[in-house]
């Protein structure tokens, strides 16, 4: 079978589990995983900096820097389509007391005029603007990079608002490896960051939340226990994050090049819609109009042949290349596309 679903599905390398059985643990409630620690010094360092905190996802790092960061009854600015948006549950509302202030993106991307349009005026009639957050790469805009004069612009917006900003980057080393610029070019601009271990990466589990404000450590540390995400011998996975990190960021180039190589060959099937040109990381967003199937019905026997995709709502769908999937694979996943969709 040949998983496309997302970069989620990745099993651990030989190497990997091998590095999680001798890794050396202790209480990480009590902050005496050496392992752990390693892994949170490291990630800090990357980024530039202080610290980070290592939770077991990246929902729970993002809701984190979301309740740390607002008071019940403010607003959180957001892409209409990012994961804080889509996929986690409605938490922001639900354990912070706080709305999402959805902005329109081009391909999850919003700009600067967008975001101090959104920012509220510090007026007491009005909901008050307490974070903005961005995506990068954005997952529902196709694996979309964030320019980093972009960033920069929304940064100067932010500050004269006095708005603190954070950043999912839960595939943030993929917008690294295909840009080539440091981890630290992109952090600088937020005030806290997620980055996830379990996607690209390929490690089992694990996230981790970053920032400088020590403050901002032990109010997390603290939501992070209410959360239910305070583990005990966590090392055994921070072993696996710190294996992906030592092995795998640049190998995600690979991705990236089979990615856009799916995309040009769906690119010949006529029931097929796709721009290899918005293909910037390793998503795949595609749609199939007039096919006699319907969405739900082509994903059935996409797996019946041997393959698994999503669909994304409509007639889209999307297809994530990792780093159990091939060159080899991404050809043989093709000629399936074109039995089933040609």
């Amino acid at each position: 079978m040949i998983d496309l679903r997302s970069d989620t599905v990745t099993k651990p390398s030989a190497a990997m589990r091998k590095a999680m059985a001798q890794a050396e643990v202790g209480d990480d409630v009590y902050g005496e995983d050496p392992t752990v620690n390693r892994l949170q010094d490291l990630v800090a360092s990357l980024l530039g900096k202080k610290a980070a905190l290592f939770v077991p996802s990246g929902t729970m790092a993002n809701q984190l820097a979301i309740r740390i960061q607002t008071q019940p009854g403010q607003e959180v600015v957001a892409e209409s389509r990012a994961h804080i948006v889509r996929y986690e549950q409605g938490a922001a509302g639900a354990l912070a007391g706080v709305q999402l202030h959805w902005v329109a993106g081009e391909r999850g991307i919003i700009t600067a005029e967008q975001v101090q349009q959104a920012v509220r005026p510090k007026d007491p009639h009005t909901i008050q603007t307490a974070l903005i957050c961005l995506e990068n790469t954005h997952n529902s805009g196709g694996g979309t990079i964030y320019p980093l004069a972009t960033i920069e612009r929304i940064r100067s917006v932010a500050g004269k608002a006095g708005v603190p900003m954070h950043l999912d980057g839960a595939r943030l080393f993929n917008a690294v490896t295909a840009t080539t610029l440091p981890p630290a070019s992109y952090a600088q601009h937020f005030d806290t960051v997620s980055v996830c271990l379990s996607k690209g990466l390929g490690a089992p589990a694990g996230s981790l939340l970053i920032m400088n404000d020590l403050g901002l450590l032990e109010k997390a540390r603290r939501c992070r226990r209410m959360y239910g995400g305070a583990m005990r011998q966590a090392g055994i996975l921070a072993a696996a994050g710190l294996y992906a990190l030592e092995h795998h960021i640049g190998r995600l180039k690979e991705d990236h090049d089979n990615a856009k190589r799916l995309a040009r060959k769906l690119q010949q099937l006529s029931s097929v819609t796709v721009n290899p040109q918005h293909v910037e990381t390793n998503i795949v967003i595609f749609d199939v109009v007039g096919h006699r199937l319907a969405p739900g019905a082509i994903v059935d026997a996409l797996k019946q042949e041997g393959v698994l995709v999503n669909t994304i709502g409509g007639t889209s769908f999307r297809a994530v290349t990792h780093l159990d999937v091939s060159t080899a694979a991404v050809d043989r996943a093709y000629e399936v596309f074109a039995r089933v969709l040609g």
